[in-house]
């Protein structure tokens, strides 16, 4: 089985930093973000390849040379054409496989990766999102009655009315296919333009990750504003 990194966005949230760096290697205790989610991969014993898809003519060559030539590691040039375009676009080398992992690359989360793919299969779904319906808010709340505030909540977890997706997806040969079909278009959006139609067929699946932290390390700011939460979801990744 092999997972797709998709690191090839523009970091527009994390600059100035990213006009000098990509978003994957905002630096973490030392390390490239990337890094995290390489070894967390390599962690399962079921995912033998790892794909990079970056703009590796820009600044996502330093992904490149930090790797260097690593074993089971292979790189990918972004195609400019959308996360479906980027895909299609590595589509030969998945053709030997039913399912595939994909990760965006800011997306921090120690989950269970082999329980997810348990239930992409328990389900016969085409594609299965990490999903959660809780969540620690950034902000403090508060209790109001008739316009008097009755009790302070800082930074409370709170239950979500509709489950948020996470950027980690099982995805099978079903998608590539509903892809192709739509080359056409310069640029196809995987949520829209392919998982939207298939969720009204009902073989989308959804893996909640209960009770695990998540981070959108979308920039060094947001990092390092969730220091102890990083730190938890490190140590959870067990690196």
């Amino acid at each position: 089985m092999k997972a797709v990194i998709l690191a090839g966005g523009k970091g527009t949230r994390g600059k100035p930093y990213t006009e000098y760096f990509p978003k994957a290697m905002t630096p973490i205790n030392g390390r490239p973000l990337v890094d995290y989610v390489v070894r967390y991969l390599k962690s399962f014993n079921f995912i033998d390849e790892i794909i990079i898809i970056s703009d590796f003519k820009g600044l996502g060559g330093q992904i490149k040379s930090y790797y260097g030539n690593q074993k089971k590691i292979t790189f990918v040039q972004d195609s400019q054409s959308g996360t479906g375009g980027d895909l299609s676009h590595v589509a030969n080398r998945l053709k030997d496989d039913p399912e595939f992992v994909l990760w965006f690359v800011d997306n921090l989360c120690a989950i269970d990766l082999k329980e997810m793919r348990e239930i992409f299969k328990e389900k016969n779904s085409s594609a299965c999102i990490a999903t959660r319906t809780r969540r620690k808010e950034e902000t403090g709340f508060a209790t109001v009655e008739n316009g008097i505030i009755k009790e302070f909540k800082e930074k409370p977890v709170m239950k979500l009315q509709l489950s948020e997706c996470l950027g980690i997806y099982i995805l099978g040969k079903e998608i590539i296919r509903k892809i192709k079909t739509k080359q056409k278009q310069k640029e196809i959006n995987l949520s829209y333009d392919i998982l939207q139609e298939l969720s009204k067929e009902g073989k989308i699946s959804a893996f909640d990750i209960g009770e695990k932290e998540w981070i959108d390390a979308e920039s060094p700011m947001t990092i390092e504003r969730n220091e102890k939460a990083v730190k938890k979801i490190i140590r959870q990744m067990g690196l």
